[in-house]
């Protein structure tokens, strides 16, 4: 059973409306916007918001620098905003930022940034599952589903509406583009271009994701010229490196879906993820 508490909201002299648990440790420093719940055993630092209408469930641990969107839902044994698990943070000030509508289940860890001021940064409407760690420096995009046990190393980047597959590990420095699809058990070492499946040992570009692209609305003209551009980047009548300097030069001359992918391959660091088995 919660307690209702009416609590400051800060510079404007009002107050808003929370639920309380009686054994929840909230700081009375901490930000939490009206219709915010908080269930059993959580603790919440001082240097915390959370927003309208989200939910801590119980045993949650929200650390200090932390900023929760609106109507997110974080369940059992979640630690979000604990130092990042890198050598080279020596306690400077970092941040965890979730944006709205995010649900998060039981046993997920995400870790403050690495570098004074840098942030580890979730996006909207989010479904992170059991046992998902998020490291330092982590950007996630919205729409994406993480299956159980995955692990992100610090600085992975992860494009908005990606799926992966349970325990996949991302190296550190990867980049992972938009509407991917990541094979479960499978690691990922190095970058993932937009709109692809990925699989195998050695990870493998295995083919357009088009299932998530019908799902969103892409049209099929648009999935058919996407899958040629990708069928002539990888021919087998010349390198990848004269296709992908010829889709460089011409680049203007494609649809802005194509244009896309060739800005993810001219900012690889990493090397990009070759297409087959």
């Amino acid at each position: 059973m919660h307690d209702r508490r009416f609590i400051d909201e800060g510079q404007g002299g009002g107050k808003v409306s929370v639920n309380i648990h009686p054994t929840a440790i909230v700081s009375p420093k901490a930000e939490l916007d009206d219709g915010v719940s908080v269930g059993p055993f959580c603790i919440v630092a001082p240097k915390v918001r959370i927003g309208a209408g989200t939910e801590l469930v119980a045993y949650v641990s929200i650390h200090d620098y932390v900023t929760i969107g609106a109507n997110c839902k974080i369940c059992e044994y979640t630690a979000i905003g604990g130092d990042p698990q890198d050598h080279g943070f020596k306690g400077e000030i970092s941040y965890v930022r979730i944006g709205d509508n995010n649900l998060i289940r039981e046993n997920v860890t995400i870790n403050r940034a690495t570098g004074e001021g840098n942030e580890t940064v979730v996006g909207n409407d989010c479904f992170i599952m059991d046992g998902v760690h998020f490291a330092h420096n982590v950007h996630v995009g919205d729409y994406v589903t993480v299956a159980n046990k995955v692990g992100l190393s610090g600085f992975v980047q992860v494009g908005s509406h990606t799926v992966f597959g349970g325990m996949a590990g991302v190296h550190q420095f990867v980049r992972i583009g938009e509407y991917c699809m990541i094979g479960g058990l499978y690691r990922v070492v190095k970058d993932v271009p937009h709109y692809t499946l990925a699989s195998g040992e050695p990870l493998r570009l295995t083919g357009l994701n088009k299932v998530g692209l019908e799902r969103a609305g892409i049209p099929e003209e648009t999935r058919r010229t996407i899958t040629k551009f990708y069928r002539e980047l990888y021919s087998k009548d010349r390198t990848f490196t004269q296709s992908l300097a010829e889709a460089v030069e011409k680049k203007a001359e494609y649809i802005p879906e194509i244009q896309h992918i060739i800005e993810f391959y001219e900012g690889t660091k990493r090397g990009v993820t070759f297409w087959g088995i």
